[in-house]
């Protein structure tokens, strides 16, 4: 049998004395604090958005049956929604949306502790969202706005006339988009008289909020690796649709000449 081998990238790059490598670390480093202190000046500004009073009655088609938004937030003060592109005639959710989620349920052992609920909202049928979470093995809550304005309010689904036209409304402007559904995530507060407020949603790269790997990759040498792809998330799949890395097929392959010999 014929071992199909594949070549890792070569990488060339300066090489210096250790010296000056702590030189050019604490010159990032400086710009890393820079960074930072941006950050989370940007999260006090956005926590000092004004609100919107969320006025429309949504209901949702959940495990426990139909709920409101405000029964969503499971007697805490604030609710996070991943807008998951799930569509109603869909085989499957998106591979970039299911990206996201993969970091869902470790986090979610730690957001209630902060009065925080988590919630993905689709569009596709509560069944086929509960069959396709069985298959990704997720626990984290996830309901159905299918009979409900909810994504179209939220600007993350789109009618098909917007698709004719190859405009729709997203990301805070007019463009055209590939798909009936986007990604988002938006973020709710209720009150102690149980109004619900809509605070802050975002779009675009700004969902990179929930993918907690590509922080990790921004660390690497070869970073995302998404330089001179025509589309920048092609390369992900359904966490059970990976064909083998090179190192696993090296491993699988020497597994079973040692069961041969």
């Amino acid at each position: 049998m014929n071992t199909i081998v594949t070549e890792a990238p070569v990488v060339h790059h300066p090489v210096v004395s250790g010296e000056q490598w702590l030189i050019e670390r604490k010159t990032l480093l400086a710009r890393e604090k820079e960074l930072m202190r941006l950050h989370d000046q940007i999260a006090r500004e956005r926590r000092a958005l004004s609100w919107e009073r969320i006025e429309k009655n949504y209901v949702f088609d959940t495990s426990e049956g139909r709920r409101t938004l405000s029964e969503l937030f499971d007697g805490r003060r604030q609710l996070l929604v991943q807008h998951f592109m799930f569509g109603p005639d869909w085989e499957q959710g998106c591979p970039s949306c299911s990206f996201m989620a993969d970091h869902s349920d470790g986090m979610n052992m730690h957001l209630p502790h902060r009065d925080i609920s988590l919630v993905a909202v689709s569009r596709a049928p509560l069944a086929d969202i509960e069959r396709f979470r069985q298959r990704m093995g997720w626990q984290f809550k996830w309901v159905s706005s299918r009979d409900s304005d909810f994504n179209y309010d939220f600007g993350v689904s789109f009618t098909a006339a917007e698709q004719a036209r190859g405009q729709v409304g997203y990301n805070y402007g007019v463009r055209s988009f590939p798909s009936e559904e986007a990604p988002g995530v938006s973020v709710f507060y209720k009150n102690e008289a149980g109004d619900v407020f809509h605070t802050y949603s975002t779009y675009g790269r700004g969902v990179e909020v929930m993918m907690g790997a590509y922080q990790l990759m921004d660390l690497t040498p070869l970073g995302r690796g998404e330089r001179d792809v025509p589309h920048k998330m092609e390369w992900v799949r359904h966490h059970d649709r990976y064909e083998p890395t090179p190192s696993e097929r090296s491993a699988a392959a020497g597994s079973c000449c040692h069961s041969h010999a």
